[in-house]
């Protein structure tokens, strides 16, 4: 345990906690919390996660864009869902995506874990797209990818970091319930009926 893998915990656990609230301080606490982990994850020999790290940076720059000017005229980006068309190209993506980064890690590097660093990886980028784009089901595919960084960070003893992900994955719950109950309070204000006092 280090001083980096601390720090990005309480970055981490702040970023999700705004990302529940749809609070746009989400990002730049995610910010942080992605150069802390980009350093962890350096020394640790877990570079597909390391990649990541520079990814989310670009998505999360998007990302706060979007959540204050991604909506209609400008305005702020409303909860929605995927599309079967988006279920027709992300499917794909993360089977094609976790065997060609797979192969290329077991091959070319020492990586550890390819196979499910790979996974956790694709999982997490198209999650944090997703999220960025205000999709609802950002919070089912984060679920699998905690899952997934579970195991590969207890594995390479990074516990607290595993510990950390464990939160993420009661968060990513709460989350997909919160954000599902926006959604429909949301749509049944864009059709006119009238919500209930619950």
């Amino acid at each position: 345990m280090s001083g980096i893998e601390i720090a990005g915990v309480i970055f981490g656990l702040i970023s999700i906690y705004y990302t529940i609230k749809e609070n746009i301080w989400c990002w730049p606490s995610g910010i942080i919390n992605i150069g802390l982990f980009f350093a962890l994850f350096y020394r640790s020999k877990l570079y597909a996660d390391m990649g990541l790290q520079v990814v989310f940076f670009i998505l999360s720059i998007y990302g706060w864009y979007e959540w204050l000017r991604g909506g209609e005229k400008k305005s702020e980006l409303p909860i929605s869902r995927i599309s079967k068309r988006g279920w027709q190209i992300i499917i794909p993506l993360i089977i094609f995506g976790t065997a060609g980064l797979g192969y290329f890690l077991s091959s070319s590097t020492d990586a550890s874990l390819p196979w499910w660093d790979s996974a956790a990886t694709v999982l997490s980028l198209i999650a944090q797209y997703l999220l960025a784009e205000k999709k609802l089901e950002n919070y089912l595919i984060w679920i699998v990818v905690d899952i997934l960084s579970i195991g590969i960070y207890f594995v390479k003893e990074l516990y607290l970091t595993g510990a950390l992900f464990c939160v993420y994955l009661v968060f990513a719950s709460i989350g997909y319930y919160t954000w599902r109950k926006r959604y429909r309070e949301n749509k049944r204000v864009d059709t006119g009926e009238i919500l209930s006092p619950s």
